[in-house]
């Protein structure tokens, strides 16, 4: 391959900003006072934290040199499977950061909040659309709340049919938020294995559903990046016997234009806008995890709910079967302007993004099949999962594998999950990759196939590169420090 982009640079150390600076120093200068300086009082002032002395370019440096400790998706490719951690256009983050959108104070009265109102409003038709589930909440701030959301919904419906219900069906290709999402709600989370082929099977999901389960969440595409070919004939069993299906829209990068969501029997379809719609992700937040519901769940959406008047947009709570409120506010607003931005920029090219996600995806697979093993061999859709069973016989792991990339520039992609493959290798390019970008780490893996069979002691002890290179993880499992 050619030269690697992973290379050991001029890295810096830097001390933490108590270690640096010198009495005196000071990053700003306040204007000329035309009164005079008077002392606080000790006893008003207090003993308040002691605080370093720093010039501007103290600070300045310190944080640019930590800035470079970092990779990003800026940085470059980071395959994080079930993640879709794509670009995200610098566009959007210039509309979020307008002044009449970054300064609007959530209490403002309706009347000055009519541009806000009117994008929300609309996005909620977009998500619709794009789903084909027409009623909408962009409240819940993460995929895992919009979960809760929808099992809270689900919940509620029974309640109102005065019939509840107690148990819950989780396949174990499904993310692992779905089951937490559930017991919540107060269901009992009751597995469900999928077949041979990796997805679902008709006659599983009958032998378990039964008039004490609320329904089932099904995450399609699924975390082995597969399509679930009998999701119609699963949601007619799941709705014959008084059931709803929660779909975990997480991976919806794959499939949007391409599958309408209510057409194969889903009632509830959660979002990540901090994945499909091409938000920040990562660093603990924000998200945004909206829910799409059909008209004879609308009833029960969080609330408040946008609505459109004679004069205008506003915020009504008049929903009585609601769930009520599941987070302050209206969801992280910033987020949902970026996805807004988004949306309106792609338009009908939102159906050529997931299509070049399952292309890129499928590219990968096809390259490494026979270098990897591949568990299912069929074509994917956003993301392909491979096993380490092709190098563990020259006692290399998936994890040697994920550390040796590091030193080749790239990201490592998600390891050990899907629970249901050992050894798992799950990645994820996305469409905002180039060929040229996946040709190079398609060319990593196969060196790092090589090196595994030739010279395994590299891949013991990688990472070498970067700053922090190989920690003992089994000594930091079992005897964490948890107070420096």
């Amino acid at each position: 391959m050619k030269e690697l982009t992973g290379t050991t640079g001029h890295i810096f150390n830097e001390p933490l900003l108590w270690e640096k600076g010198s009495t005196g120093r000071m990053g700003y200068s306040l204007p000329r006072r035309d009164v005079d300086t008077v002392p606080v009082a000790k006893a008003l002032a207090g003993n308040g934290p002691d605080f370093p002395d720093l010039s501007e370019l103290d600070v300045v440096r310190h944080f640019t040199r930590l800035s470079q400790w970092n990779f990003g998706v800026d940085s470059g490719m980071y395959p994080l499977g079930s993640c879709t951690m794509k670009y995200n256009p610098k566009t959007n983050e210039r509309q979020a950061s307008l002044p009449g959108f970054a300064g609007a104070h959530p209490l403002l009265p309706a009347p000055l909040s009519q541009g806000a109102l009117k994008l929300l409003f609309d996005l909620e038709r977009y998500l619709g659309e794009v789903t084909g589930l027409p009623a909408v909440s962009l409240q819940p701030a993460a995929g895992s709340q919009g979960e809760l959301a929808g099992m809270l919904i689900f919940h509620a419906y029974h309640q109102s049919r005065g019939r509840p219900r107690s148990k819950v069906l989780i396949p174990d290709t499904a993310h692992g938020t779905n089951p937490a999402s559930g017991a919540l709600c107060g269901f009992k989370a009751i597995p469900l294995k999928s077949n041979e082929q990796g997805v679902l099977s008709p006659e599983a999901v009958a032998e378990l559903m039964d008039e004490d389960t609320t329904g089932i969440m099904i995450t399609n595409p699924n975390t082995l990046g597969l399509f679930e070919d009998n999701i119609k004939e699963v949601a007619r069993i799941v709705h014959d016997r008084g059931g709803l299906v929660y779909g975990d829209g997480a991976n919806m990068n794959a499939a949007m234009g391409i599958v309408n969501m209510a057409q194969t029997g889903v009632d509830v379809l959660h979002l990540n806008l901090h994945k499909t719609f091409s938000t920040p992700h990562g660093g603990g937040g924000p998200g945004s995890g909206p829910i799409c519901v059909t008209r004879e769940l609308e009833k029960f959406l969080p609330v408040p709910r946008v609505v459109k008047t004679e004069g205008g947009y506003e915020l009504c709570e008049d929903y009585p079967e609601s769930v009520g409120k599941v987070h302050a506010f209206y969801g992280n607003f910033s987020v949902l302007i970026k996805a807004y931005c988004y949306t309106r920029s792609m338009g009908p090219d939102l159906k050529k993004a997931s299509q070049y996600a399952v292309l890129n995806a499928n590219y990968i697979r096809e390259s490494l099949k026979g270098v990897y093993h591949l568990p299912y061999d069929r074509p994917c859709m956003h993301e392909c999962v491979f096993t380490d069973e092709n190098q563990n016989r020259f006692k290399v792991t998936t994890l040697d594998i994920a550390k040796r990339l590091m030193d080749y520039g790239f990201h490592p992609p998600t390891v050990y999950f899907p629970l249901v493959v050992s050894g798992a290798i799950m990645i994820e390019p996305t469409e905002s990759e180039s060929r040229e970008t996946i040709d190079e780490f398609i060319a990593a893996m196969k060196s790092i196939a090589r090196e595994a069979q030739e010279q395994p002691e590299l891949l013991h002890q990688a990472p070498q590169n970067p700053k922090v290179q190989r920690l003992d993880e089994t000594l930091a499992a079992r005897t964490p420090c948890l107070t420096d």
